[in-house]
């Protein structure tokens, strides 16, 4: 009887111990948890911030490749405007 009695008494320090044990951790893994959701909220900002930034240098390289584009254009139709007018053959003057 007295046996049953330590075994039980026993058991239950043990489990009171464990539950302890448990308690600590979870705490542990709480304060882990609140750890990464801040540093996931960071790293949801970062993305954001270099996604908008990356929207932005797309903007302006579209922006650029157009002025290019542009006085490409402008530099043609000056070219254009340089040469002498086409100088119609005449049969004639061949012979």
């Amino acid at each position: 009887m007295w046996k049953q009695f330590y075994e039980a008494v026993k058991q239950i320090l043990l489990l009171i111990h464990k539950t302890e044990q448990h308690r600590e951790e979870i705490k542990e893994l709480q304060q882990q948890v609140r750890g990464l959701a801040s540093a996931l909220e960071r790293l949801a900002y970062e993305v954001h911030r270099v996604s908008e930034k990356v929207d932005h240098a797309s903007e302006n390289e579209a922006h650029e490749r157009e002025k290019l584009a542009l006085r490409l254009e402008n530099e043609l139709l000056k070219f254009e405007r340089r040469l002498p007018p086409a100088r119609k053959d005449n049969p004639e003057d061949k012979d």
